[in-house]
């Protein structure tokens, strides 16, 4: 006999063959219905992690994605820049602008002066160099970094 106690109380005659079975029938069902439980409980966490995994996973995907869309429009801007910047004119006039309280110089032709300040032409940064570009393609850069247009003088109504 698995339990020592139910066969002791057997041969007392306190109980019954047919109320040991009883008794171990219920113990063996509330065993397994606790179980049941533990593994619906187990189930239950599996599936918040699940769950929280699965949340993580859509943030970092969130953050590669704006990673990339970044990338992407830095790119943009050095190929406007690269393709639509105007020549400097090293023994040209020099044109003074402000960038972060410290005033720079570019040298430039003397029509592209009068440009720059009616706001047909713009400066714009590149890798730490100053380039001239038209108005249009400075609206075009400002659309996707604005820190890049360093100086385009436009009519403050618009």
């Amino acid at each position: 006999m698995a339990n020592p106690f139910q066969a002791q109380l057997l041969k007392a005659g306190l109980v019954s063959k047919k109320q040991a079975g009883k008794a171990k029938r219920e113990k063996h069902l509330n065993r397994k219905q606790n179980t049941g439980d533990s593994t619906s409980e187990i189930s239950k966490k599996a599936k918040k992690e699940q769950a929280a995994q699965a949340k993580r996973a859509h943030e970092l995907n969130l953050q590669r994605d704006e990673k990339q869309r970044q990338a992407a429009q830095k790119t943009q801007v050095r190929q406007l820049i690269e393709q639509n910047r105007l020549e400097l004119d090293k023994r040209g006039a020099p044109y003074n602008f402000v960038v972060q309280n410290k005033i720079k110089r570019i040298f430039v032709a003397d029509e592209m002066i009068e440009q720059l300040s009616l706001g047909q032409l713009a400066i714009v940064e590149l890798d730490e160099r100053y380039e001239i570009v038209a108005a249009k393609v400075a609206r075009q850069i400002a659309a996707r970094d604005k820190k890049a247009v360093i100086a385009f003088h436009t009519d403050k109504k618009d």
